[in-house]
Formats: C-alpha cells, sequence, structure tokens
C-alpha cells in the first residue's frame, strides 16, 4: 500500500469535521477526549481506562510507524475529538478490513460519527482492494449499530456470548458493507 493512501485528509458532509492524519500535536486533545468511561466501556480493553497522557503518547507513537493499516483522527473546529481506524485483513480475508472508531460524548448526536464512517468507507472501497468493510459492536452499543446503519451497513450476524467486557458476557453484532 502507498503510504500516502494511508494518510488521506477527508472532508465530510458536516461543517468544520474533516478526518486527517494524527499528529504528535494531538497528545493533549486526545487525553482529553479519549478519557471518557462512556468510550471504553464500548471498546475492546485494549483502548485504556482511565486514559492518560502517557496512553496517548504511546498511541500516537504506534500509529506514526503504522505502514499497514489507516488511523485517522476525526477533527472539529481544529481539534482531535475522535479516531477512525481500518485495519486491513492479510491471507485468505486480504480483500477485507475492520472499521472501528469512537467520539467524545460531547459530539455525539450530530451525525459526526456516521459521515466519518461514511466518508472513510467510500474512501477504503475506491483506492484500495477491499471488497467487503466490517465492524463488530456490542449489544450493549445500539447507538454504534445505528451509525453503521445509517452509513450503510447491513447486519449480518449476532455472535452469541462473544465478549466479556466490564465482567459480563454479552453478544456482539457483526456489521458489513460489501461491494
Amino acid at each position: 500500500m502507498a503510504d500516502s493512501l494511508l494518510t488521506p485528509t477527508l472532508a465530510l458532509p458536516v461543517a468544520g469535521a474533516r478526518l486527517r492524519p494524527w499528529r504528535f500535536s494531538d497528545a493533549a486533545a486526545l487525553a482529553r477526549y479519549a478519557n471518557d468511561e462512556r468510550i471504553a466501556r464500548n471498546l475492546r480493553d485494549t483502548f485504556p481506562y482511565p486514559y492518560t497522557a502517557q496512553d496517548a503518547e504511546f498511541f500516537l507513537c504506534l500509529v506514526a510507524d503504522s505502514t499497514r493499516d489507516l488511523h485517522l483522527a476525526l477533527e472539529v473546529d481544529g481539534e482531535a475529538v475522535g479516531s477512525l481506524g481500518v485495519h486491513f485483513k492479510t491471507d485468505v480475508r486480504r480483500h477485507s478490513a475492520e472499521i472501528g472508531y469512537w467520539l467524545t460524548p460531547a459530539c455525539w448526536g450530530r451525525g459526526l460519527a456516521t459521515a466519518a464512517v461514511q466518508t472513510a468507507s467510500a474512501y477504503v472501497l475506491a483506492h484500495f482492494d477491499v471488497c467487503r468493510l466490517y465492524a463488530v459492536v456490542f449489544e450493549s452499543n445500539p447507538a454504534s449499530a445505528r451509525v453503521l446503519e445509517k452509513a450503510g451497513y447491513t447486519q449480518e450476524a449476532r455472535l452469541r456470548h462473544s465478549v466479556v467486557k466490564e465482567g459480563i458476557v454479552q453478544d456482539s453484532l457483526l456489521f458489513a458493507l460489501v461491494v
């Protein structure tokens, strides 16, 4: 994959919003906005809570060295308030990619997550050898399932008792966008 394809800046159809590559100067905003239990409870355990300045620095170093996946900041009015990633699969799943995202609760309900997922999905399908994008959300996160539905994804499966979050076993929902 060409590195330039992994570092796009994509305008969103929401005033003042765009997706862009992460910068080391985003560390303070990342630590501030990611440090919210409402975000962490809907993500994998590798997303820490509390989210510290050291966690932000670690993440920014990790994505700065990525030559395989797409890692973008969701920026609103010049500040990184969320994240969107696309993880390209290999081997027999080499034409598939997993999309994931989070957005600070202060920006929920404005259509930003849907716009980001739609825009990033269209970009990936147009520029990479991918025919399937998918996301897995916890059953306890209907808002994220709705984001995916509004972005054109279809629920393909309910994966029964497939995740344990905060000691609770729950189902997860598999959504996909297939071309």
